[in-house]
């Protein structure tokens, strides 16, 4: 089933590098040799157990390899704003930025963020530095697969000691009038004493049949802080990969949360290394699925280095014939004194027909330290139900207290506090099994 995908490089290489940068093209033939070696992963390797990763790249999907013009205007078309969040709000249409309209809020002096390509082009030194760095194409499939034919993406690049304090909104729209595959990257440099909050959105324009590779690198310096918030609306013909890497020096703090409300098939994969004493990070995570919707969430936290403390909370509310999964690992190595560690996973199969795969791991290589983990697997609490009804409220809207306050707990450590209140309103729809979309908003009708 590799074999589609080598054969497709093989032939149109020079149409792939054409239209993409040299600095991304310098590593396109490496990534291209150890997807040859690796090939798309199967359920034997341990990282992808969960999801048969080899049906999910077998259809044949077009790609967009000599960048033909999207028609669609999302600044026109995109009606989702976040009531008083105020942010700065940009697009990528299916793979490559959205470069034709600039958002009317500025940004601080020496922020830049835009098309990966186009900043690779002006900046071939800066991009260079990072780029494919820690997202290594001889250790993951995808990786390498989404490395070898990716052409543009993302940048988002804050320099030392500059605070962004308006949120970054951006929004990740598939548009396409056949079924699609797009490769995306995005590249995320926050520099020492640097700040951003990034809020990314993904949406579906249109009902085809859609295949999303994404590899996040992010890059966090000495003191630096970076808020980062994915959220997923898709629909269920979408299948999305994403893997995210992240590396967090001394005294830097990370807060990712993940939120997957509408999907098809989701494969989420996150890795943060710990690299300089005194950093922290809190991982958290929210699934409300139903139907066959497919959810898959891995993790790793790699404590390389002593004095830092990590968090990771994700949590999980199946019905239907949904299927969940969870495999979180927490690697604390040799001389990684004073590491603080807590991993929780928790989830609600409300039908009999949900499955839920749960797996936290500790590997543990100093002694002292203070890690805990766990995970629970289970149904809505009839006594709690019976008492609600007792009082007079119905059934399905006892069930959707009991879940809507179970998944409230992850939602409620978020710092934007409009975004909050918005999930809070989406959530609710989303158990009420109303669609999710935002109202006024053209592109998820």
């Amino acid at each position: 089933m590799s074999n589609q995908y080598i054969e497709l490089y093989d032939e149109c290489r020079s149409m792939i590098r054409e239209h993409s940068a040299d600095v991304m093209n310098a590593v396109r033939d490496e990534a291209f040799d150890d997807f040859k070696r690796l090939g798309i992963p199967t359920k034997k390797l341990e990282r992808y157990k969960y999801t048969d990763m080899t049906r999910l790249f077998e259809p044949n999907y077009g790609l967009n390899l000599n960048r033909l013009d999207i028609p669609v205007n999302p600044y026109d078309a995109f009606r989702c704003d976040v009531p008083n969040l105020s942010t700065s709000l940009y697009f990528v249409v299916n793979d490559a930025f959205y470069k034709k309209n600039d958002p009317k809020a500025p940004l601080p002096e020496g922020v830049v963020i835009g098309s990966l390509k186009a900043e690779a082009e002006r900046n071939p030194q800066l991009i260079g530095k990072y780029y494919s760095k820690l997202a290594k194409t001889n250790e993951d499939g995808i990786t390498a697969l989404n490395t070898m034919l990716a052409q543009d993406g993302l940048l988002v690049y804050v320099p030392k000691n500059v605070v962004v304090d308006r949120a970054v909104q951006v929004i990740n729209i598939l548009r396409s009038d056949v079924d699609l595959m797009v490769n995306r990257r995005v590249l995320i440099v926050v520099e020492d004493g640097a700040e951003i909050k990034l809020l990314f959105c993904d949406h579906a324009a249109d009902d085809r049949n859609f295949l999303a590779t994404q590899v996040i690198e992010a890059y966090v310096g000495r003191n630096a802080s970076l808020d980062l918030y994915c959220l997923e609306e898709t629909h269920e013909k979408n299948v999305r990969v994403s893997n995210l890497y992240i590396n967090q020096e001394a005294d830097s703090r990370v807060n990712h949360n993940i939120i997957t409300l509408h999907n098809g098939v989701t494969r989420n994969r996150t890795d943060l290394t710990f690299s300089g004493e005194g950093a922290e990070c809190v991982l958290n995570g929210c699934v409300i699925a139903d139907k066959t919707q497919v959810v898959d969430n891995n993790t790793l936290i790699d404590h390389k280095v002593g004095h830092c403390n990590s968090r990771e909370l994700y949590k999980y509310v199946l019905d239907g014939k949904a299927v969940g999964a969870f495999a979180g690992r927490v690697l604390v190595r040799h001389g990684a004194q004073k590491t603080t560690s807590e991993e929780r996973n928790q989830n609600i199969c409300a039908t009999r027909e949900a499955r839920m795969f749960t797996q936290p791991m500790l590997e543990i290589y100093a002694d002292d330290v203070k890690c805990s983990h766990g995970s629970t697997v289970g149904q809505l609490n009839d006594a709690a139900l019976f008492y609600m009804q007792q009082r007079g409220i119905s059934l399905k809207e006892a069930k959707l207290l009991l879940e809507f306050a179970f998944i409230n707990e992850v939602i409620d450590t978020m710092k934007l506090e409009p975004l909050r209140d918005r999930l809070h309103h989406l959530v609710e729809k989303r158990f009420r099994g109303e669609l999710s979309k935002c109202e006024g908003c053209q592109l998820c009708r």
